[in-house]
């Protein structure tokens, strides 16, 4: 039996820095757009929300690519390149002088986040013996994950505030590369055996590419409308790439995403939840902040303050969800959140122009905080349960890229639905705050309809045995 890694606490800390900031720099620019707009002279707001967009899109499309070669090539070593590259571009979007330039630094900030990632995970499934201790560390991750994002709102308000919209990605970089210099010392090197030594390129750009297309597509019709040959050749062009990705998945030596893997129930239906979250939870963020700021006029720090009322509670859950699992079963805990979440969204509904943060927000950020906790913990833990180790990385991949295209799709349905909501009522007479807040309560409406069918996959598709409870001489966590 190979003894436990004497180390493996300390790789642990230094892995949950380094995915806590790649989480948060999906969400941390949210309050600091209206900042980047005028700086940057952002012609549009759909221009602007690639900001958040592009960044989710190369971040998620080319995370299977990172995850297997990661298993391929050493999940240290591609650990280490990703974090390198990850703090480089993160100073290139910050000494941006142009809306160009920031965009594209932020598709490459994506990509370097790809290749970090999945080792995260992938070194974690590895390091730690499956059961109790793999769980609670997994749970930690999750709990990284359930709170980033709104850590991040919190922590760009700040920022933009006192230190400029810069500095949410210069703060990057010392923290990258003081992981840097700490990682050889205490993450083991590891990799899978027996795998083909081969890159499924061709079916990362398809996916990629695809996705991309897709989300133009939907970012574009609230401009040139959808009958545009502009918005219907973009989606055309989306659905021809990702059927030729799975064609191209068929057909290869060594595909990206074996299809078979798919024949696993469980971590199936995780990466379909997981997909929903990440449509509910990251377009929501990005629509409150506008909430906060244009129609009850918070400034960039009030906005990130307020989302301590989800992100201390998300945190909280996040270690309570950690223990339940562990003593439980998924299923129960994974339902709650997405109830909670459901709830909090439905209230979200019920904003008004004349609200205040206390009446219209305060009670459902509570629901949607405790639902994030409970939520991205138990669902980290089944879209990893019983993965041999040369799966790993594909595992950790797969439901890294469900939550971040859900986040980057969630995005621009979110946004497009609240924007022809707006734009409709305002050629209608609507006045624009007025017209504002009912585009963004129906676009929650759409994200409380998501979390209720990623509840229904919970009941309907999970099954408790896949990833049940710890055996009682099991369930001891160790302190």
């Amino acid at each position: 039996m190979t003894p436990a890694d004497p180390n493996r606490w300390k790789a642990l800390v230094v892995l949950s820095i380094a995915y806590l900031m790649v989480v948060l720099d999906i969400s941390i620019v949210n309050v600091a757009l209206p900042s980047i707009q005028k700086d940057l002279h952002f012609g549009s707001e759909a221009s602007l929300q690639w900001v958040v967009s592009g960044y989710a899109l190369t971040f998620g499309g080319l995370l299977l690519l990172g995850g297997r070669a990661g298993d391929l090539l050493g999940r240290r070593r591609l650990f280490m390149i990703g974090l390198g590259l990850f703090a480089l571009f993160s100073l290139l979007c910050g000494l941006s002088t142009s809306s160009g330039m920031l965009i594209a630094f932020r598709l490459c900030q994506g990509a370097a986040g790809a290749v970090l990632s999945p080792s995260v995970f992938s070194i974690t499934t590895v390091t730690f013996e499956e059961g109790p201790e793999r769980n609670k560390a997994l749970g930690i991750l999750g709990a990284v994950a359930g709170s980033g994002a709104a850590i991040g709102v919190l922590l760009g308000g700040i920022l933009t505030q006192y230190a400029g919209w810069e500095w949410i990605f210069f703060v990057n970089v010392p923290i990258g590369l003081g992981a840097l210099l700490i990682v050889p010392r205490v993450v083991r090197e590891s990799r899978a055996e027996g795998l083909a030594q081969h890159f499924d390129a061709a079916g990362a750009v398809t996916v990629t590419s695809g996705l991309t297309l897709l989300v133009f597509g939907l970012t574009q019709s609230t401009s040139h409308g959808w009958g545009s040959a502009q918005v219907i050749g973009s989606l055309i062009g989306a659905v021809a790439l990702i059927l030729s990705f799975l064609v191209i998945e068929t057909r290869s030596s060594s595909p990206l995403v074996p299809l078979s893997f798919f024949k696993k129930r469980t971590p199936t239906g995780a990466n379909i939840i997981g997909f929903g979250l990440g449509t509910s939870i990251f377009g929501m963020f990005f629509l409150l902040s506008l909430y906060m700021q244009l129609i009850l006029h918070l400034s960039a720090v009030k906005t990130g303050l307020g989302y301590l009322a989800i992100a201390l509670p998300a945190v909280v859950a996040s270690g309570a969800a950690q223990a339940l699992v562990t003593r439980l079963h998924v299923k129960p805990i994974l339902s709650i959140g997405l109830g909670l979440l459901a709830g909090g969204m439905v209230w979200l509904t019920q904003i008004s122009t004349n609200g205040s943060y206390w009446s219209d927000l305060f009670i459902p950020f509570l629901l949607i905080g405790v639902g994030i906790g409970f939520s991205f913990v138990p669902i980290s833990i089944a879209a990893l349960g019983g993965i041999e180790q040369q799966e790993a990385g594909l595992a950790s991949g797969l439901i890294n890229t469900s939550q971040q295209i859900g986040g980057a799709l969630g995005l621009a349905i979110l946004a497009t639905v609240s924007s022809t909501r707006t734009n409709h009522l305002i050629e209608s007479g609507t006045p624009r705050p007025s017209a504002l807040t009912q585009g963004f309560t129906l676009a929650f409406w759409v994200a409380a309809g998501v979390a209720v069918i990623s509840l229904i996959t919970t009941l309907f598709v999970l099954r408790s045995e896949d990833v049940g409870a710890a055996e009682p001489e099991a369930a001891q966590v160790p302190s």
